[in-house]
This record gives C-alpha cells, sequence and structure tokens, in this order.
C-alpha cells in the first residue's frame, strides 16, 4: 500500500511528458495567427471560447486543464492570437482592432527567454508581462 501511494504522489507532482505539447516550432513566426490558434483549438489543448479579449482584439487563451505546453523549454501560461476579419477570434471593444498577431504567454524573464529565442533561431519579438516572472512571445504578421 505504501509503495502504490509512493507512486501516486509522484505521478501528482511530475506530469507525463506524452502529453507535453512544445510550441517551438509554430513560434518561427513563418505561420498566420489562424494556423497557430486554430490547431491547438482541434488539439484540445486550448480551452475555447477565449478567457480573456483585449480592447484590440487580441484574444487570449488557456491552455487546457490536461495540456502542457511549452514553448522553447518553458511553461505557457497563455496562448493568444488576433487575425481581423477571421470568425475563429472576437472583436474588443474601443480600440481599433490589431493586425495580425500570435505568440504564448511563458514562466520566464525576458533575458531568459530572449537567450532561448535566440539559441533557436526564432524571429519572435519578446515582451515582459510582469518582470522576472512572465514573459510573452509574440509573432507578427
Amino acid at each position: 500500500m505504501r509503495l502504490i501511494l509512493s507512486l501516486l504522489a509522484i505521478i501528482a507532482i511530475f506530469p507525463a511528458t506524452a502529453s507535453a505539447y512544445a510550441l517551438d516550432d509554430q513560434l518561427s513566426c513563418t505561420g498566420t495567427a489562424h494556423d497557430f490558434v486554430n490547431s491547438l483549438v482541434n488539439e484540445r489543448s486550448i480551452e475555447t471560447p477565449a478567457m480573456h479579449v483585449e480592447a484590440n482584439s487580441v484574444n487570449a487563451f488557456r491552455p487546457a486543464h490536461d495540456a502542457v505546453l511549452t514553448a522553447f523549454g518553458l511553461r505557457v501560461r497563455a496562448v493568444f492570437g488576433y487575425e481581423p476579419d477571421d470568425p475563429l477570434f472576437k472583436t474588443g471593444g474601443s480600440k481599433s482592432p490589431s493586425g495580425p498577431t500570435y505568440g504564448v504567454v511563458v514562466f520566464g524573464s525576458a533575458d531568459a527567454v530572449k537567450r532561448r529565442l535566440a539559441e533557436a533561431g526564432s524571429a519572435a519579438i519578446v515582451h515582459p508581462v510582469i518582470p522576472l516572472v512572465l514573459t510573452a512571445v509574440v509573432c507578427r504578421g
């Protein structure tokens, strides 16, 4: 019985790597916001509808409860995107809609994320969300 409880504790602490899904290739910034978000919706890796829609129409999605999404080795906290005139995305309020954009918010400092993007050769842009804690990896165009 003690062995079973120990195994259950290990399983609960360390999620199965088989369910981890790395988004590195999609964040090379060669795709579209529609393709990026739609593939995650189809794979049920993110929850729909969007958990938040910014005034500039950027839609933020929460990873699915059982999905472990990573980007450049860092855990993904949120996925976001917007493409004008695409029914996949809701439009926001008062601001003019932004142009096509997509990406993720990861746990990690902006400097650490910049280093990982450079090593991977990604064209993504880095924006601090909460300094030293959360950073956005952004693809535009």
